[in-house]
């Protein structure tokens, strides 16, 4: 069948509701030129963005039953709404979710819902039930496919069903690679429901505690083993260098580290969307105050390689109000050693078997991602030279890219490359650079850039002159990890943005280009577009008071204010906890502290553990 350009009609649902084509990639940008232009509301009443499977079901329970759910970010996150409210007396009517195999059949005008993966990769889906029988269940639905529905019908597919000998309805969801988590219907009973448990808050809050052994010798790491070596080189035998505090460590509950497993996933495919949404919005690109030349190959970067990215780091504030997000760091990441090994290596040293060391899946994660990326020849990993701490975090990843297969070299500085005699950047072995790991930020070679832009010279025509990082990672031949297209979900410009794609969600925190009377009222962070290790950072309350700021190079970049949301404070620290993704998926997380209220790249980490919910609660016992 023919599939219809966006916003084309594909069918009629019960109720008169249409049901539109959303293939974007048909959208004429002159009839939706901004992302408010892509917001529906029918009556005055929001229903979601044209044409997704959440705005269809919206709309269509605003039409035919008079009431809405409230904003989510994945479809699979209505399965979990307690609620929906009734538009006309604002009064919440509950939500009962069924697993898919339950003794309560779905009904006419309940929603089925799709869990994330394979055809809903990331988001889930949801449709309206339209029709029950007992060998089949109808359906109407948005975003699936783009074609005109059969003639007369009012549903797009039929889904069979099985029922066992219980009486249990199972309906078959018919694409291989994902699942159906049951429906989510209107209703005060809640026989057969799943049962959605209100969090002891008590579960958020972060605990310190104490390691009994008393260890007879101070050095505990490996340095024989290279990452550990030029960790030690670093930081000595330490992961806290606060006096008396070798043998503290900090806990969360099994709870806490579950929602940040959810807010891991959920806000990279989150920021994903933003980053698509800026790539198609020419209006949005001075935000982020990367030089117009750059534009066309950070958009072929989005295109080729969206799916290459291998790891980010979201920072975190847990509190018993709940987990907000600071930014997302999905450029140079850091602290994947300390999470991935050196939190696991002190819980040995110090006999800690209280719980779960919670970055131990990390490089696992990391080695199973480097062996799904498409690469065919050396990877040379780039590192400053001058930096002891990306030395220790670059053997790291080395291994962790060994470990999958693939052959490296290590590049410190450029003083080991050279120019061919064709314009192509070598190492110290006569090898092409095709292949890029790098310690070294995007918005290094960005400066470059710039200035090579405002001069007006160009270097690279000097064969005789090094190379430059820019010179290395702009190569027309080379790929590059993290690929360029991870400058926009890592620039900070992208807060604004998403805080306007999905407003009052859960993880996020209220930003704007501009300062706000909202945030003049209750506090707001000011922080730079780009910036490293918490510098030009400043904090100011409801009563234009500073309360914490710190100085910094990045003074003249663009900046962004942020709902004031502070870390939580555990024995006179400031806790900030970082969870890292790999190939989009939570891979594990790690805690950093300071006596200050800006973590920075002179705050300290603590060992991070995981218990029991039971084991967790004990501790307030005592």
């Amino acid at each position: 069948m023919t599939k219809l350009v966006f916003g084309a009609e594909i069918g009629i649902a019960p109720g008169g509701v249409p049901v539109y084509s959303s293939d974007y990639d048909t959208v004429d940008p002159k009839l939706l030129p901004t992302r408010q232009d892509y917001r529906n509301y029918h009556d005055g009443i929001y229903t979601g963005y044209k044409w997704q499977c959440v705005e269809f079901a919206r709309r269509w329970l605003l039409i035919n039953k008079g009431y809405v759910f409230e904003d989510i970010a994945m479809a699979y996150d209505i399965f979990r709404l307690p609620h929906v409210k009734c538009v006309s007396s604002n009064e919440k009517l509950p939500l009962k979710a069924f697993e898919n195999g339950a003794l309560r059949r779905p009904e006419p005008g309940c929603m089925l819902i799709w869990k994330e993966g394979g055809e809903f990769e990331r988001t889930g889906h949801v449709a309206i039930v339209t029709e029950v029988f007992d060998n089949a269940l109808r359906i109407a639905e948005q975003n699936l496919n783009h074609e005109k529905w059969h003639e007369g019908a009012d549903y797009s597919r039929e889904l069979p069903v099985s029922i066992d000998s219980d009486g249990s309805y199972w309906v078959n969801c018919t694409f291989d690679d994902t699942d159906i988590l049951g429906w989510v219907i209107q209703t005060d009973d809640a026989e057969g429901a799943v049962g959605i448990e209100s969090i002891d808050q008590r579960l958020l809050q972060i605990q310190i505690q104490f390691a009994d052994f008393k260890p007879s010798r101070k050095g505990w790491l490996n340095i024989a083993k290279p990452d550990e070596a030029a960790y030690v080189a670093h930081n000595g035998h330490s992961l806290c260098a606060i006096e008396d505090r070798d043998n503290q460590y900090l806990v969360i509950s099994k709870t806490a580290e579950k929602e940040l497993k959810r807010a891991t996933n959920e806000l990279h495919a989150l920021f994903m969307r933003a980053t698509d949404y800026v790539m198609t919005t020419e209006s949005l690109w001075p935000h982020f105050n990367i030089p117009n030349e750059l534009w066309p190959r950070i958009k072929q970067s989005w295109s080729n390689r969206r799916n290459q990215m291998v790891t980010g780091r979201f920072d975190f504030a847990l509190t018993d109000a709940g987990l907000k997000v600071y930014e997302y760091n999905c450029d140079s990441a850091s602290c994947h050693m300390e999470a991935g090994r050196v939190q696991g290596l002190w819980s040995q040293f110090y006999h800690c078997e209280e719980g779960n060391d919670a970055g131990e899946k990390l490089f696992d994660s990391l080695v199973e991602a480097w062996r799904e990326v498409d690469v065919d020849g050396l990877i040379h990993l780039l590192l400053d030279h001058q930096d002891a701490e990306e030395l220790y975090h670059a053997l790291f990843m080395r291994e962790a890219i060994e470990r999958a297969g693939l052959k490296t070299q290590m590049i410190s500085g450029f003083e080991q490359t050279h120019w061919s005699t064709n314009g192509e950047v070598l190492d110290e072995n006569e090898r092409p650079i095709h292949w890029v790991w790098k310690t070294w930020a995007w918005e290094t070679a960005l400066d470059q850039l710039r200035d090579e832009i405002n001069s007006g010279s160009h270097l690279k025509d000097d064969i005789q002159s090094i190379p430059r990082l820019m010179d290395v990672l702009f190569q027309p031949e080379t790929m590059v990890f993290e690929p360029l297209w991870t400058l926009i979900p890592s620039n900070k410009a992208i807060l604004p943005i998403l805080w306007d794609m999905a407003p009052e969600y859960p993880y996020l925190l209220e930003s704007h280009f501009e300062l706000t009377p909202s945030l003049k009222d209750n506090g707001y962070v000011a922080k730079p577009i780009v910036g490293r290790c918490g510098h030009n950072i400043s904090m100011v309350d409801n009563n234009a008071e500073v309360v914490s700021e710190t100085a910094g190079k990045f003074d003249s970049q663009n900046t962004i204010y942020q709902a004031l949301y502070s870390l939580p404070k555990v024995d006179d620290l400031h806790v900030q906890i970082c969870s890292f993704s790999v190939a989009g998926s939570y891979a594990g997380s790690c805690a950093r502290v300071d006596e200050s209220l800006i973590i920075t790249g002179k705050s300290n980490l603590m060992p991070l553990r995981v218990f029991s919910d039971k084991q967790f609660l004990s501790l307030f016992d005592h």
